[in-house]
């Protein structure tokens, strides 16, 4: 697994991920990671990051974590079939930190986890999921 991102192999965000300011800041085969700054629209009414922020983080993490190709252009798309997400902390960083990894999975499906930190290294949440990948035809 590498901590870093082949500038070659970044996609374009996708609306919910622009809208939102997540940045993937790495990714490679059966692992990734996404990041987006604490601010206030993401708020619940506590005025901490919304528990759905960490499992919005967490689903893209996951769903990258098992569609890396390693070659530029070439996307491999997958939807979410099911997802558990546990909560377990309370933000306290200025940045929220998802990483997921492929756990296993065959042709058509795959499974991932992943855990959700702020960047001070609290854990906000763990997850895992199944996938299904897109037919490309």
């Amino acid at each position: 697994m590498k901590d870093d991102l082949d500038p070659n192999l970044i996609e374009a965000p996708y609306p919910l991920q622009a809208h939102l300011g997540m940045e993937m800041t790495a990714w490679s085969e059966g692992f990734s990671k996404v990041e987006l700054p604490v601010s206030d629209f993401i708020g619940n009414r506590q005025g901490l990051p919304h528990g759905g922020i960490h499992a919005t983080l967490l689903d893209s993490a996951m769903g990258y974590a098992g569609c890396y190709t390693g070659i530029p252009g070439q996307m491999r798309l997958a939807l979410t079939l099911s997802m558990t997400v546990n909560f377990v902390g309370q933000a306290q960083g200025t940045r929220l930190i998802a990483e997921a990894r492929k756990t296993g999975g065959g042709h058509k499906t795959f499974f991932a986890e992943g855990r959700c930190h702020d960047d001070l290294g609290n854990l906000l949440a763990t997850a895992t999921g199944v996938f299904r990948y897109r037919s490309t035809g």
